[in-house]
Formats: structure tokens, C-alpha cells, sequence
């Protein structure tokens, strides 16, 4: 088949540390890899280095998000980019207003246009004090995804959860993840032997974006149950966000271990023991199939990618989402039973042998196909 040309638009991109950038890495380096012409447009990053086929508009900081810049509505920009390399589509992966400038460029000129829903944006109105914003937050995103022709989702609850408020040509395309970067032969006894632990203690571990859209104070409260009962486990969190202080504060017997990537972060989890994951706003969890692929015994809700990857009581736990109760019960269980969480782990990693990315891209790819062949009938 016909290569095709792709201008994707982001206001988020490696080396930013989330999991959209991450994922939309992977997106376009996968398209790349199988032919297609992708040129990527984002805001201008601190130390930037423009690698080729990318473009870069200005950008303003983003309140309690440090790192990750919002870029400017540059709409003339993205015309003239349009109309210098003829792409066969546009995507736009962010509803900021350089998506919205992507939107409203490619739609003049008639193109195809298709977008990404990641976030959950509206919900984490409520985390900051502002939930009478949630209506309209919504109605901006739900605006953007009604202007393209198919917006693509990790899963199939939230495909049905946009077209029900009326999104047109809502698909599910999954997540993947690089079994060859995350897996359980990185733990490292070094590692471990800096966090204090004893051989046979318990290393429980969080990785995401420390804010309050991710409800950590249930990861606090399963932690302080298992540590009541083993005052050798140590509790290891890993990122950054608007959170830390406040965490440092409450617990400064707890490891910080800011933000890590690559190799590092990998050896980040495979050294823990268990996952706590309790956040109820992600529309997958990328942070939740690495752990998986590393080995790790996981406790999360059931919910995104929980509900589709963990096989209860086989390959991890997922409990119904929002009964703390029962996620800091299960805590205690599984830091008190070693061979349980061996089990698990084991099962874990070899469940995810088969999420690569390569399906993943191939199904956007193909989700791609699908729009242009309906643009030429």
C-alpha cells in the first residue's frame, strides 16, 4: 500500500516525561519504521534539539505542570505547513490551542483530520478546586473531537463513553508496551540494598505524575497499613508533580526518587515488589503495563487498562474502583505473602509478552486507512 503523509500536531513530546508524549513517541516512530511520512508540530522545549521533520511553535508554561509547555494557537503556521508538504492527514493528539489551531487550519483547507482523546482534563477539574469548570472543560474537548472524522481511544469503554456524548467514529486502538526495556531481569540487588532494604523485606513502589487527579492518599494509607505490620517495607515514589512537597512533608521516611527514564526507570520497577496504583482518572495507565512487564506484583482499581489486562487473582489485583477499603486490604495480603506475590509477578510479566507496540501502530495505521478511503468514496 501507499505510504502515507502525516502531520501530527502535540502539545506534549519526549523529552517531556508523561504518558502521552510517551505514547505519541511511540506512535510516530512506529509509523516511521513501517514507511509513512510523519512531521510533527509542538511547542518549543527548554535546551531544544529539532530532529528532523519536526516543527516547533512558541509555548507558555502550564500551571502546576512544570516542564510541559501549552502551545500557542499558531493557525497561520500550521496552514503554511500545510500547504508546503501536502500532508494526506492531519492528527491532532492534544485539545490545547495548538490542537485547536491544527483543527481549524486543516479543516480550511478541507483535509482529513482525526484526533486522540488521552486525558480525562475535565475530571481533574474537581482535584483543583474546580468543579464547577468541568462542564465547559468538557464541552471544549468534546468540540474539538466532534470536528474530526475519528478520534482514536485506548479502550473500548471509553469509545462507547465519547460516541454516547456524541463523537463520531469513536476506536479503540489499545496501548503497548516495551517488553524489552521492562522486564524482571533488571532488578537490582544494588538497588535495593540503597533503599534500606533487608533481604526479605518489601519494596512497594508508585510511579506516575505525584498530583492530586491520582489519588495517592489511598497509595499513603495501604502503605502505612503493611508498614504497621512490617516496619521494614519502604515505600518508593517515582515522578514529579504539585504533590511532592506535601508528600515529602507527611512521610520523610518514604524514598523520592524523582523523575526517571529508559534503563532507569525499568530497574525502577523490576527492583520493587509491589505496585500501588489507586488513581481513578487515567484513560489507560502506561505506568501499569510497564509494572506488569517488569514483574511486579500490581494492586490498582479496576478500571482502563486494569479491566482489560489483569486476570484476576492470576496476573495481579484490580479491585472496584473506589473502595479503599478493599484496595488497602489487599495491600496487607499481598506484602504479607511472598509466594503470592512471585506468583502474580510471574504470570504479570508473561502477560504482557503479547502488548507490544507493533499491533498497536499497525491498528492506528489502519484506523488511518479506514478515514482517507471514506474521504475518496
Amino acid at each position: 500500500m501507499k505510504p502515507l503523509r502525516i502531520l501530527l500536531v502535540t502539545e506534549t513530546y519526549p523529552p517531556e516525561i508523561n504518558g502521552v508524549a510517551m505514547t505519541t513517541q511511540r506512535l510516530v516512530h512506529g509509523l516511521r519504521a513501517r514507511g509513512h511520512w510523519v512531521g510533527l508540530v509542538r511547542p518549543r522545549q527548554r535546551n531544544d534539539r529539532i530532529a528532523a521533520d519536526t516543527w516547533t511553535v512558541p509555548g507558555l508554561p502550564i500551571p502546576n505542570y512544570p516542564g510541559m509547555r501549552l502551545g500557542l494557537p499558531a493557525w497561520w503556521r500550521l496552514g503554511q505547513l500545510m500547504d508546503r508538504q501536502r500532508p494526506d492527514l492531519v492528527h491532532v493528539v492534544t485539545e490545547g490551542p495548538l490542537g485547536w489551531a491544527a483543527v481549524s487550519a486543516a479543516r480550511a483547507r478541507k483535509l482529513p483530520l482525526t484526533s486522540g482523546y488521552h486525558t480525562h482534563f475535565d475530571q481533574y477539574s474537581s482535584h483543583y478546586g474546580l468543579a464547577w469548570l468541568m462542564p465547559s472543560v468538557t464541552g471544549w474537548l468534546d468540540a474539538l473531537h466532534r470536528r474530526c472524522q475519528a478520534t482514536f481511544v485506548p479502550t473500548p469503554e471509553l469509545a462507547a463513553t465519547l460516541s454516547a456524548r456524541g463523537i463520531p467514529n469513536v476506536r479503540a486502538v489499545g496501548r503497548g508496551v516495551d517488553t524489552r526495556l521492562f522486564h524482571p531481569g533488571r532488578r537490582d540487588a544494588a538497588m535495593r540494598k540503597g533503599w534500606g532494604l533487608a533481604e526479605d523485606s518489601v519494596a512497594c513502589l508508585y510511579v506516575g505524575r505525584l498530583a492530586p487527579e491520582k489519588n495517592l492518599e489511598v497509595v499513603e494509607q495501604a502503605f502505612a497499613a503493611i508498614v504497621a505490620r512490617d516496619p521494614r517495607a519502604r515505600m518508593v515514589w517515582v515522578g514529579d508533580g504539585p504533590a511532592l512537597p506535601r508528600l515529602r512533608a507527611a512521610h520523610p521516611d518514604h524514598i523520592f526518587a524523582g523523575p526517571r527514564i529508559d534503563e532507569d526507570l525499568a530497574t525502577h520497577y523490576a527492583s520493587a515488589d509491589l505496585f500501588l496504583f489507586g488513581s481513578l482518572s487515567e484513560t489507560w495507565g502506561n505506568v501499569l503495563t510497564e509494572a506488569l512487564a517488569s514483574g511486579l506484583s500490581v494492586l490498582t482499581y479496576r478500571r482502563a487498562a486494569a479491566e482489560i489486562l489483569i486476570r484476576e487473582g492470576e496476573n495481579g489485583v484490580a479491585i472496584n474502583a473506589g473502595d479503599a477499603a478493599a484496595f488497602i486490604a489487599a495491600a496487607e495480603t499481598l506484602a504479607g505473602d511472598s509466594a503470592l506475590r512471585r506468583r502474580l509477578g510471574a504470570q504479570a510479566s508473561h502477560s504482557m509478552q503479547t502488548h507490544g507496540w507493533d499491533a498497536i501502530v499497525e491498528r492506528f495505521e489502519g484506523g488511518l486507512r479506514a478515514v482517507l478511503q471514506q474521504e475518496t468514496r
